[in-house]
């Protein structure tokens, strides 16, 4: 179930406007995630990503890369910042 929910948001991330060279914040990418499932849909994020594998490959894989190591980063626990007493 949690790989499902995973391969929705990468799908969702891929097809939604933000770039690499925007290094996105953790906020950016969680909006961007629920905004594209809630325009989209899941069947309507999976087939433009599956579109673009068709149409323009080297670049969907490049993105695909990009987005999954995008989601690890927001999936990582966030570390509180140490302060010393």
């Amino acid at each position: 179930m949690i790989s499902m929910v995973q391969d929705l948001a990468a799908e969702a991330l891929f097809v939604s406007h933000l770039q690499p060279s925007e290094c996105p914040s953790r906020k950016a990418v969680e909006e961007a995630v629920t905004a594209m499932i809630l325009r989209h849909g899941s069947d309507g994020c999976a087939a433009t990503v599956a579109t673009e594998f068709g149409d323009h490959p080297e670049v969907a894989v490049r993105r695909m890369n990009w987005v999954r190591q995008e989601l690890k980063n927001v999936m990582a626990p966030q570390r509180s910042p140490h302060y010393a007493s």
